[in-house]
């Protein structure tokens, strides 16, 4: 019970998040680095008040993947950061939820995982249920937000998904270990990008988006992952995969409730049919969802 009690946490914290990316007036890059630097301090004192040390030989033997992977992670939160401005925060969550339905497409490819029919239709499925969300059916302007936002969360989720294929090469390294490692180098890959593309001197803030801050890169990085790592163990994969969509619901219900965000009747059905179909292809189609998973989302 306690397990899931932490699973439960994790995943509402998670979706959250884009209540606060909207809230704080700073840009995706910025908060990216903010995110990442700041997690990675707060898992590592946390670490070491554990008593857990990190294993630098376990890091060394898989730094390639690592590397890229983590690459991958900055690029990711700031594609999503900018969907999360760019359009709805429900419909930008459900653009991202498209990342397991992109890794059963290439696991083929990368993983020599067989493509059974259940997950073939729930491929089709997912895609479908996009089209309703984008609104490509209907009166062919997008979703509400435009096509950037949707361009941005749908990269996010590549992005996301390139991470999990990554992932599944990586060779005896602990949750943490992994987690840690990503995250620092997706702080540094995404500070060399903003000190490359943006003017920080101008950049003011006051108290409370200071807040704000502490409590994106604390509790919706570094606690949120802390407890979704020390309930797994826990918990079988079907499990965590089922409790893993309280993160798009909540972000979708806080969406509604805070910003009068509204889905269309059309855009409800593509909601259902995406989750919907990713959630059967977790616990029908035999993919057991392995910790590295989360450590891409948002």
């Amino acid at each position: 019970m306690k397990a899931k009690v932490k699973l439960i946490a994790a995943m509402f914290i998670f979706g959250s998040i884009g209540i606060f990316v909207r809230t704080i007036g700073l840009s995706s890059g910025i908060l990216a680095v903010v995110r990442g630097s700041i997690g990675t301090v707060f898992l590592l004192i946390a670490g070491l008040a554990m008593g857990k040390k990190l294993s630098l030989p376990a890091i060394r033997k898989n730094l390639k993947f690592l590397v890229f992977s983590g690459a991958a992670i900055g690029a990711n939160w700031i594609c999503l950061f900018e969907a999360y401005r760019y359009t709805t925060i429900a419909v930008a969550t459900l653009c991202y939820y498209l990342a397991p339905v992109f890794v059963i497409m290439v696991s083929p490819f990368f993983l020599k995982e067989k493509l059974t029919a259940v997950k073939a239709g729930c491929v089709a499925v997912s895609l479908f249920g996009m089209t309703l969300v984008a609104d490509i059916l209907g009166s062919g302007q997008g979703a509400a937000g435009g096509w950037k936002g949707i361009a941005f969360g749908v990269t996010a989720a590549l992005l996301y998904a390139s991470v999990v294929i990554m992932n599944k090469f990586l060779k005896e390294i602990e949750a943490v270990d992994m987690t840690v490692s990503q995250l620092g180098v997706a702080s540094v890959v995404v500070l060399a990008y903003v000190l490359y593309t943006e003017d920080g001197t101008g950049i003011t803030f006051g108290v409370s988006t200071l807040f704000l801050l502490l409590y994106l890169g604390i509790v919706n990085t570094g606690i949120a992952y802390l407890l979704y790592f020390s309930s797994l163990k826990d918990l079988s994969g079907q499990t965590a995969a089922l409790f893993s969509y309280i993160d798009p619901v909540t972000a979708i219900l806080l969406s509604a409730l805070l910003f009068h965000e509204n889905m269309s009747t059309e855009q409800m059905i593509g909601a259902v049919l995406i989750l919907g179909s990713t959630l059967v292809s977790e616990l029908v189609g035999g993919r057991r969802r392995e910790p590295a998973d989360t450590t891409g989302r948002g």
